[in-house]
């Protein structure tokens, strides 16, 4: 019995994946890990709007000093606070004529025994690491759906979100909840043509990463690693890449662990 099926039929994926036209907002967009994304978008074809909260701002020039000014703008935004959100991703539509893509890339850690852990602490935590991602995903997901060409939402979570690691609790919990969020988003938002994905890391050799696990404590946590090191920002942000290109349309509602293995003992 023949079957009736073309085989020579394609989806289409640019191999390249090209961002030509493409607008994104990256939060924590002065951060390591962002730093090498937005070189990767830019490198794509994209635009790029950083996002970065008021106590970073005397890094601001030195950081986009690298980049071409008329494809990058900056936007001071607390991602905790709604009405900074919506105030943000407005003036980027405004600025830009139109939106494509979210990465949320903006969080904090402060390692702390659970039982040690400060209420304060803890709702910081969970303020930046998951109430933020939810609220620039809500407002930028208003314009995709408004827009109709849909679009791609990224979360920057963690294997702590995977894996118990000590002294984590905290991050571990805010962790854990934004890729339940990001499965949520995903349901709903996918059949309306947005996609969103989550990317969880090992230790990422940044400035924060590398001071965090240096000496003795950086040498046993690789041994559990069976690649054996740590990862670079742009092998973070090459997975990122991949997942907001169109080589990415069919992954909705995934967590891609750039971990090196880690969560697999």
């Amino acid at each position: 019995m023949s079957s009736q099926y073309d085989t020579r039929l394609r989806y289409g994926v640019d191999f390249d994946f090209s961002l030509e036209g493409k607008v994104a907002i990256i939060t924590g967009g002065l951060g390591g890990i962002a730093t090498a994304t937005n070189q990767a978008l830019l490198g794509k074809g994209a635009r790029v709007a950083v996002l970065y909260p008021a106590f970073e701002a005397h890094r601001r020039d030195e950081v986009l000093a690298g980049f071409p000014a008329d494809r990058v703008r900056a936007f001071e935004c607390d991602v905790t606070d709604e009405a900074s959100v919506a105030g943000a991703v407005a003036a980027v539509v405004e600025a830009f004529g139109d939106l494509h893509i979210l990465i949320n890339a903006a969080g904090t850690i402060t390692l702390t025994p659970a039982e040690q852990v400060p209420l304060d602490e803890w709702r910081r935590q969970l303020d930046v690491c998951l109430t933020g991602p939810f609220l620039c995903a809500k407002h930028v997901a208003r314009h995709l759906l408004a827009s109709g060409h849909g679009g791609k939402i990224v979360n920057i979570a963690s294997q702590a979100a995977s894996v118990a690691i000590d002294h984590h609790c905290a991050y571990t919990s805010a962790k854990a909840g934004l890729l339940g969020m990001t499965k949520s988003m995903a349901k709903e938002w996918g059949p309306k043509g947005i996609t969103v994905n989550s990317v969880s890391p090992t230790v990422v050799l940044t400035p924060m990463g590398a001071a965090a696990w240096e000496g003795e404590k950086g040498e046993r946590m690789k041994t559990l690693i069976p690649t054996g090191r740590f990862a670079y920002t742009d092998e973070i942000a090459a997975a990122i890449l991949f997942l907001v290109s169109n080589a990415s349309d069919m992954i909705n509602g995934a967590d891609l662990l750039v971990d090196g293995g880690y969560t697999i003992w």
